[in-house]
């Protein structure tokens, strides 16, 4: 083999040069690119949404500020170092590669600690909204997204502990960024990352889609001589509320699923940044997803777009605007 077709050629023990072919290359390079880039803008959006304006700052808000954060973080560090070494070599080192791996599982923790915490909230605020101006509280719900970032952050580092006091053990040679979660970790982290959250959000979401059937229920029943239009707007309602649990669950489903294949099969988990793998990229895309979920179907979300790209925001007292009616 020649020389150039080596990551160290001085080395005996250098990996190989990944190489694809160029069209495919290519069509890789702009389709993570895109994705990427749509996960920062659609994130950053919320973002300064929710931070700007003044009237969005309340309990609910809060928590879909620290997943737009987390889900920024993805498409802003994690993603483009996977651009990179689409077609290179890992030069950065054994340490950093562990590092960009703890990063990683931090903020993919983070990311669905907060959408367990969005179910929470909503669960509270449908099933006993009498007392959720008193539970729920802008105090609470700050100390609780701190909580679950120090946890996801405590979570991590006691799951890749092998990997921070040796970093570089799992790769097989020079030039590749490889992190293999053994099959015991890889449980314990199905059952914490996966297993649990998706459980507590279906139950949650299950008992919040009940609870609004049966209200529209109600007020359909109370009203007298209830008009075929009244009665499609009931429908309606039911429909919206069974759309967006069904999404919020086959999303999660979709995008999580297949990194967890190997622990499912009771093998290893290898993760290797020096290679396009599917699995990791479909967890990441969730958190381009997840802006689309949680914030597009709020209107005042796309009313906020529309004063950002128009520039409103830049405008003296743009900040008390009324963005909900």
């Amino acid at each position: 083999m020649q020389a150039d077709e080596f990551c160290f050629p001085q080395r005996n023990n250098s990996c190989k040069t990944p190489t694809q072919p160029y069209t495919e290359a290519m069509l890789i390079y702009v389709l993570l690119s895109c994705v990427s880039l749509v996960t920062v803008l659609l994130n950053l959006l919320v973002i300064i949404s929710i931070s700007h304006f003044r009237q969005l700052h309340n309990p609910t808000n809060l928590l879909l500020l620290s997943l737009a954060v987390a889900d920024l973080f993805v498409g802003l560090l994690l993603m483009p170092v996977e651009i990179i070494y689409v077609e290179a070599c890992w030069f950065l080192g054994d340490i950093l590669c562990t590092l960009y791996y703890v990063v990683d599982y931090i903020i993919t923790s983070a990311s669905v600690a907060s959408m367990v915490l969005i179910s929470v909230d909503r669960y509270v605020a449908v099933c006993y909204p009498f007392y959720y101006s008193t539970k729920v509280t802008n105090r609470r719900v700050k100390n609780s997204v701190l909580l679950c970032w120090l946890c996801s952050i405590l979570y991590r580092m006691l799951l890749l502990k092998d990997h921070l006091e040796q970093p570089g053990h799992s790769s097989s040679c020079l030039g590749e960024c490889v992190v293999v979660i053994n099959n015991l970790a890889g449980v314990v982290d199905l059952i914490c990352t996966f297993i649990i959250p998706i459980t507590v959000i279906i139950v949650l979401y299950m008992r919040v889609f009940v609870v609004v059937v049966a209200t529209a229920r109600a007020i359909k029943s109370q009203i007298a001589g209830v008009t075929a239009p009244q009665a499609v707007a009931v429908k309606k309602t039911e429909m919206k509320a069974a759309r967006i649990l069904g999404i919020v669950v086959v999303v999660f489903l979709f995008c999580f699923c297949p990194y967890y294949f190997p622990t499912l099969a009771g093998e290893d988990t290898s993760v290797n940044a020096s290679f396009v793998a599917f699995e990791i990229w479909l967890t990441h895309f969730n958190s381009c997803l997840n802006p689309v979920i949680y914030a597009f179907f709020y209107p005042w979300f796309r009313k906020c777009i529309r004063l950002i790209f128009t520039l409103e925001i830049f405008k003296p007292g743009s900040s008390n605007a009324k963005v909900i009616q």
